[in-house]
């Protein structure tokens, strides 16, 4: 009988998640009912939104109870299936979470296409990166050539598509981000208009520089000040699309402003949030288009691969501190 290792949920943090919070253990693979499967994972998501479930707070799903399997979205292979919506051998996609093997209910998996890219890019390129920089560009943002778009954690797995989303529409894109080198990568490899290291500048006079005709469009993934910076600056009819609030998910006590929230009475603003599911039905209108753009070598993505689902505690980290550009993932088995 197969054996399973899983990180479970051993704490709620107090501001910054710790390894301390997760914890390590090897259990039985229990027997299949009817409707289930057993999926073998090979490519585990680490997301911002990692950290927001580690709370004791409903969201847009339940709160994750302690000793839990650690949430996450992984793709994997289907070793044994009692699920007529599957078969052994097919790669499917779906909240998986952080453990070697997924044994449990068909219902909320995803068997995934063929495409003409390496499976990677179902992460990196497509799935809830891809429609989340898709969409929230696209409907939320509405973005329209000749707009000025802000896009905050540019160098981050969804701001970097989006940017990008944003130079193929027409838009003067000016990306934020912590960093020379990342700035870098944003103008000299992606090709956006301006790139503002907030880590060494202040961003509230750096978009006074890049942004001379003010802001109509914000790609939001932060939140706090750096938020405040850009609501100031806003034009009139400004769209503001609401994907993360990273400055905010370690914060242990409630976090005040936004201070320039008048500004969207002043400038006719509008602030919607929004998230991936929302727009589940239209994922292969998205996906088409995300990969025709890549092959046309206009959208570029960009891995960073940690090996082995032992350190993937160690490696959500890297989202907090600045060390990740691009999509994070866990290799956590062979192809």
């Amino acid at each position: 009988m197969k054996s399973n290792m899983a990180w479970t949920l051993a704490s709620r943090p107090l501001g910054q998640a710790e390894e301390s919070n997760f914890r390590w253990i090897e259990t039985a693979l229990p027997e299949l009912s009817d409707g289930d499967v057993l999926v073998r994972t090979l490519w585990l998501s680490l997301d911002p939104t990692n950290r927001a479930w580690m709370n004791d707070v409903d969201g847009y799903l339940p709160s994750l109870k302690l000793g839990e399997v650690m949430r996450g979205i992984a793709i994997g292979r289907v070793e044994e299936s009692r699920s007529p919506a599957f078969a052994a051998g097919d790669i499917v996609q779906g909240m998986l979470g952080w453990q070697k093997y997924y044994a449990g209910s068909a219902k909320g998996l995803t068997k995934l296409p063929p495409i003409p890219l390496p499976l990677t890019a179902h992460f990196g390129l497509l799935g809830h990166i891809g429609l989340t920089a898709y969409f929230g560009v696209v409907e939320v943002g509405q973005a329209k050539a000749g707009e000025t778009m802000v896009v905050t954690t540019a160098a981050g797995a969804v701001g970097s598509l989006a940017a990008q989303i944003g130079k193929i529409l027409g838009l003067r894109v000016v990306g934020i981000a912590g960093g020379a080198e990342k700035c870098r990568w944003l103008t000299e490899d992606l090709g956006l208009d301006a790139a503002i290291d907030y880590k060494n500048e202040d961003v509230g006079a750096a978009l006074d520089r890049e942004c001379p005709a003010g802001i109509d469009v914000d790609f939001e993934n932060v939140g706090g000040a750096m938020l405040d910076a850009i609501l100031a600056r806003i034009n009139i009819g400004a769209r503001i699309a609401l994907c993360g609030l990273i400055s905010q998910y370690n914060a242990s006590r409630p976090v005040p402003g936004p201070y320039q929230f008048a500004n969207l009475l002043v400038r006719r603003g509008r602030v919607q949030g929004f998230i991936v599911l929302d727009y589940l039905h239209r994922a292969g209108e998205a996906a088409r288009q995300l990969i025709a753009w890549h092959l046309e070598g206009k959208l570029k993505y960009r891995l960073d691969i940690v090996e082995g689902l032992e350190q993937a505690p160690a490696a959500l980290l890297k989202l907090f501190d600045g060390r990740n550009t691009g999509k994070l993932l866990v290799r956590v088995g062979e192809e």
